[in-house]
């Protein structure tokens, strides 16, 4: 595990496989961990294909630092991915990320272009339901947790337990924050959320998506997966100048699947390497 500071920002990040090889950039959704299950075995496999392979925790992920600004977190985030790539000289890299970590790599395409070479994308966010349950989760839970019960109580919440947990200097920094300020913070991040009527991603325009002329190959979506509508993916597919849907590795519903069984929403990304591979190579 290695840190570099972006910005005063505390990143970390395991970086493996040889020296000058083509890079990807493994980014899992949710808030979680580069070490998620799957994620780290999956770099491996690359790196064993002869790739260099870039694994991170986003700000406010993982033992990196939290850091509440940018117009949302995806956007703030995909930014400091940009940066992280041209720090580590791996560009143009390409990108291979699911759910949150799929509107990161939408939003570092749109923010610099040039630093990526190919992006795989896997269950894209969309569709009002989804948006608004995410935006609450992530937004609005402790924006009302920091009016009522102050920044101690947001501290508290279990959103934020392995962030402090791994790097104690983030609940001093979230504690440096009055309940005003970090609910401002928390309502311009909730607009991110807001799907628009005309784009399946928020915050992405059309004009944003034709600049995107890298390979994308993006998995197929199941038409049952509330946060993850088979819609967003096909739409995204066709905004695209140079996208292609692909069949995805594992049973089209796994992600509802892992939800139940609990047994990790990663765990089943190992599978990927075969693929992602060749994706890589073509």
């Amino acid at each position: 595990m290695a840190r570099i500071e972006l910005e005063g920002v505390g990143i970390e990040y395991d970086l493996i496989g040889p020296d000058g090889a083509p890079a990807v950039v493994l980014t899992p959704g949710g808030r979680y961990s580069k070490d998620i299950p799957g994620i780290p075995e999956l770099a491996r496999l690359l790196s064993d294909e002869g790739f260099r392979v870039l694994t991170w925790d986003r700000p406010n992920c993982g033992k990196s630092d939290l850091h509440f600004e940018g117009p949302s977190e995806s956007a703030m985030q995909a930014h400091f991915l940009v940066g992280l790539i041209r720090a580590l000289d791996l560009g143009p890299a390409a990108l291979a990320s699911g759910s949150a970590g799929a509107r990161i790599s939408l939003f570092a395409a749109k923010e610099d272009p040039a630093v990526i070479s190919r992006m795989m994308l896997c269950w894209i966010s969309g569709g009002l339901v989804s948006m608004m349950r995410l935006g609450s989760f992530y937004c609005c839970e402790p924006a009302e947790v920091a009016a009522l019960q102050g920044m101690a109580a947001v501290a508290e919440m279990p959103i934020w337990q392995e962030q402090i947990a791994g790097n104690p200097r983030n609940r001093d920094y979230m504690l440096g924050f009055a309940p005003e300020e970090f609910t401002a913070v928390m309502e311009r991040w909730a607009w991110g959320y807001v799907p628009p009527r005309d784009a399946p991603v928020g915050g992405i325009s059309g004009e944003d998506y034709a600049r995107m002329t890298m390979p994308v190959a993006i998995l197929r979506g199941s038409p049952r997966d509330l946060y993850h509508p088979a819609w967003v993916c096909e739409q995204v597919a066709g905004m695209l100048p140079d996208a292609r849907l692909v069949d995805p590795p594992w049973d089209i519903d796994i992600f509802a699947e892992r939800m139940r069984d609990g047994k990790g929403l990663f765990s089943d990304w190992p599978m990927l390497a075969p693929q992602l591979a060749e994706f890589l190579r073509s």
